[in-house]
């Protein structure tokens, strides 16, 4: 369970351990702990930001307890879908042990995502309110929680890219012998260099991460300027998280595939979602429908007597 991971050219080390603590003989793992920390943060700024765009911030709050846990559901079901013979034991079985243990890795963002949105949209349906003010403000608690949620993939040494030489190479013994294993190197004479440092990984998790950093703070900076609709905000980060994803989904050696199509399956939703965002973002900008303004107690109030 313990991993050392060192950037060479950098002059960084890390020792690893999976295992943050053990709580009454079980232990807690890290991935487990930062994605709630992530969570925790995310939900924290929303319920600050919900108002300015309209929300109510304790419907929001009743929203996320149904939308964060079938979005770790839908992360999960979408990983498993896509790499169901990890999950199939000697005689063909589905292993379902296996596929409910999230601990060990295993969350794909863009199901969570997927059915977060599906979540919010039912729940507004519902309760009569804007599907598009309340994703505008949680497309900023996605990308906080997708920028620290990154750095468990960090603890786990897992979502890392191809072979290079960059001075940020990322180099581990776990992930020599798991290139190894998967025949991604060509020689032994390359798995040594990995040893020693002198060859190394992309640090894809942190790419991304950095990526979800900037879209956060352009986000930000898109709402003070003033949204022209409603969904502006969420239509943004899905065109930037789309772009994003594709282009880093590219450089990995995890990727999910398409079932037998041999298209990476983030790369196809990350390049579709954001050719629909975009387009959806024009036709909305020609309508000029306005947006909706911030939400005032007295608004809150109004709006309470009137449900």
């Amino acid at each position: 369970m313990v991993n050392t991971v060192s950037f060479p050219g950098l002059g960084l080390e890390f020792t690893l351990n999976r295992v943050a603590l053990n709580l009454f003989g079980k232990d807690i793992y890290w991935y487990g702990v930062i994605i709630a920390f992530g969570f925790l943060l995310a939900v924290f700024y929303c319920t600050k930001k919900a108002a300015s765009l309209g929300v109510d911030s304790e419907k929001l709050i009743d929203m996320l307890f149904f939308a964060v846990p079938l979005a770790i559901i839908g992360a999960r079901a979408y990983y498993v879908i896509f790499y169901l013979s990890q999950f199939r034991g000697a005689d063909g079985s589905f292993d379902w042990g296996r596929a409910i243990a999230i601990w060990d890795g295993g969350l794909a963002i863009y199901g969570g995502v997927i059915a977060a949105v599906i979540t919010v949209a039912v729940y507004c349906k519902v309760r009569h309110q804007s599907f598009w003010n309340y994703a505008d403000v949680g497309c900023y608690g996605l990308l906080i929680g997708q920028a620290i949620g990154r750095w468990g993939n960090f603890v786990n040494v897992e979502a890392y890219g191809g072979l290079t030489t960059l001075p940020w190479r990322m180099c581990s013994t776990s992930i020599a012998n798991e290139l190894m294993d998967k025949g991604l190197l060509e020689s032994q004479e390359a798995y040594q260099s990995i040893l020693d440092g002198t060859l190394g990984v992309h640090p894809t998790f942190l790419y991304e991460s950095l990526w979800n950093v900037l879209g956060f703070v352009l986000l930000v900076l898109l709402a003070r300027k003033g949204r022209k609709f409603d969904g502006q905000i969420f239509l943004s980060y899905v065109a930037w998280y789309g772009v994003g994803r594709a282009i880093i989904e590219g450089m990995r050696t995890d990727s999910l595939y398409f079932f037998d199509t041999g298209l990476r399956t983030s790369q196809l939703v990350g390049i579709i979602s954001a050719v629909a965002a975009i387009i959806i973002m024009v036709i909305q900008w020609k309508r000029g429908k306005g947006v909706t303004p911030p939400l005032t107690a007295a608004g809150k109030e109004q709006e309470e007597h009137g449900n």
